[in-house]
């Protein structure tokens, strides 16, 4: 039977993350040092399993993919639509770079194709693109720049590809928009293509952006026939695992051979696979994770780099919460409602009756001079008398008695209406979706941890581990899935995470995160004026709370349950792949066509 090197455990040993001391549910399976007998979902000693197919026949097919390409910083309001562009553009300057044709450049042809370019003005694709060519990358980008970047292109009629070749160009006439034209692979396609002085074609390519931020190319025509892939800005090793474990030609990567890609030291396709590792290895789904980015980086780095995104998820809470901007940009005139929910939750809303007074009501129409819990005078004697002593008359509404869940839904509304301001935020697992795993994670950290470090770290990497098996066995791009690919697996990894902390066992989780989707599934991406903000921003407080009634279920249920993560997984495929387009991130059904834009 298959089991982890001593050197392995002596990696991970440092990582107990509960004190022996700390009292725990009988059912919890909390983190632990690692290298104890292994024990299965309810504690019990597992069975011997057996022994796991060659890891180099794994590789082409596992589901791992780097928990920081999964939760990336970047900008909103759209993964897809506004990271992913971005990177794009970026690539293809460095690939001119590297193969000496930038400074032959003089001019160049931007086409965005089908849901890039249906809900792209409203995603800010066109702006990302530019950015990205300019040589700028999500990260790190200026947000607070980008608008009078893109105002000075049109002043000047130039672009400066990578920050250093000017070039002459127009965004009306050099930038298209194909609203009914998608290229075979994606929905979510866009091409460059250079030109020297002479109006001769230097080099071309065509690059799809999958959702979640991630970036998958064909490989790059060189005008010399020279057939090469692109590399990411950040030439990240961690990216050719990711491309490997799918199975694809390496995306966003350098230049390596076969032997050079990074293979995952604890490999999974399935969720079923996950849970028989978990009991092999008597390992939590996070410590599974954790020991596969050991694989890439040094234990310090993980563990930094895993604070480093919770910081910035907590940040844009913060943002959020404390924004003086009255409005979000667009037509839809949405004005923003976390830091007005945020404020009366810090003055004590919920406490004794004298905390706030209650809020006055209206009159009723035609009832200017009736005294309190008086019916308008168009009822007759009889109606009155009907509802006399039947309901309850009040002035206000009531203080809420869960406030729980008004801290769930501040948290989340607070990260998008970030993301649709523009904002840098967390893809988790999309820009769409940001705002569901911050806010749950804020609510157990605030109210329920004894331990915030590292229940941060086994939060993060649980949900993880579940977005990896959505990535591979379904999509997390609208544009594919609809919402269910969105806030749906974003409920479903919140779900499964917030299980894990409250010391469910793998089962118990898998079985949170099956729940979590279980009851999305269907659901559609229909954006308003194609604005991330309708419904998008309620739709992610929606789906905090969910997450957390699913992972309370799951806890009182002992793992075994008749529907499977994998089973859900399969169906949302199914779902999002017989789901009309008009429903898919192109805002041509739903509330887009329904709700008046002016």
């Amino acid at each position: 039977m298959h089991r982890l090197s001593a050197r392995t455990l002596a990696r991970a040993a440092p990582l107990a993350l509960r004190s022996a001391a700390r009292p725990l549910p009988a059912a919890a399976l909390r983190w632990r040092a690692l290298g104890t007998a292994a024990t299965g979902c309810a504690g019990a000693p597992t069975q011997p399993a057996a022994a796991p197919a060659r890891q180099g026949a794994q590789a082409a097919s596992h589901a791992v993919v780097s928990t920081f390409d999964l939760f990336s910083i970047g900008v909103g309001p759209s993964s897809s639509h506004t990271v992913g562009p971005m990177r794009a553009g970026k690539i293809f300057v460095r690939d001119l770079v590297d193969h000496g044709i930038l400074e032959r450049v003089a001019s160049i042809k931007i086409d965005l194709y089908g849901s890039l370019a249906l809900t792209g003005i409203g995603h800010g694709t066109p702006n990302a693109t530019l950015m990205g060519l300019e040589g700028e990358v999500p990260e790190t980008v200026p947000t607070e720049t980008i608008i009078a970047r893109v105002e000075a292109m049109r002043e000047t009629g130039t672009l400066t590809l990578n920050g250093s070749r000017r070039i002459r160009f127009n965004p009306d006439k050099d930038m298209t928009l194909h609203y009914y034209e998608t290229l075979p692979q994606h929905p979510n396609g866009m091409r460059f293509t250079v030109f020297d002085a002479a109006g001769d074609m230097l080099a071309t390519n065509e690059y799809f952006s999958i959702g979640g931020g991630f970036v998958v190319n064909e490989k790059t025509q060189v005008a010399h026939g020279e057939n090469v892939y692109y590399r990411d800005s950040k030439h990240d090793p961690l990216h050719a695992a990711a491309a490997a474990a799918e199975g694809k030609e390496p995306a966003a990567v350098d230049e390596r051979t076969q032997q050079d890609l990074v293979t995952a030291a604890l490999p999974f396709s399935t969720g079923d696979d996950l849970l028989r590792l978990c009991e092999r290895e008597g390992l939590s789904i996070a410590e599974v994770v954790f020991l596969n980015e050991l694989h890439w980086r040094s234990r310090d780095d993980v563990i930094a780099s895993a604070h480093r995104i919770w910081s910035v998820m907590d940040d844009s809470i913060r943002r959020g919460c404390l924004s003086t901007e009255a409005k979000l940009p667009g037509r839809l005139d949405v004005r923003r409602r976390a830091p007005s929910l945020y404020q009366n939750l810090m003055r004590g809303i919920y406490g004794g009756p004298g905390a706030l007074g209650a809020p006055q009501s209206p009159a009723l129409p035609g009832a200017a001079a009736a005294e309190p819990g008086a019916a308008p005078t168009s009822l007759t004697d009889t109606q009155r008398s009907d509802l006399a002593g039947v309901f309850k008359k009040r002035l206000g509404s009531r203080r809420s008695l869960l406030p729980h869940l008004d801290y769930l839904s501040v948290y989340a509304i607070a990260v998008n209406e970030e993301n649709a301001a523009g904002g840098r935020v967390v893809t988790a697992p999309t820009n769409g979706a940001a705002g569901v795993i911050p806010a749950v994670l804020k609510y157990y950290l605030e109210f329920l941890s004894e331990d915030p470090a590292r229940d941060t770290l086994e939060f993060l990497f649980t949900s993880a581990a579940i977005g990896m098996l959505y990535k591979r066995g379904a999509s997390i791009s609208a544009a594919e899935m609809g919402c269910q690919g969105e806030v749906g697996v974003a409920c479903s990894m919140s779900a499964a995470a917030f299980a894990a902390v409250m010391g469910g066992t793998p089962r118990q989780v898998a079985n949170a995160a099956e729940i979590g989707m279980e009851h999305n599934l269907g659901l559609t991406c229909d954006p308003v004026d194609g604005l991330v903000q309708i419904p998008c921003i309620e739709r992610n407080a929606l789906g905090a709370v969910k997450a957390v009634t699913a992972a309370q279920l799951a806890l009182q249920g002992n793992g075994n349950h008749r529907v499977s993560l994998d089973q859900v997984i399969e169906t949302m495929r199914q779902t999002g792949h017989d789901m009309m387009t008009k429903y898919k991130e192109t805002s041509q059904g739903g509330l887009a066509v329904n709700v008046p834009v002016c």
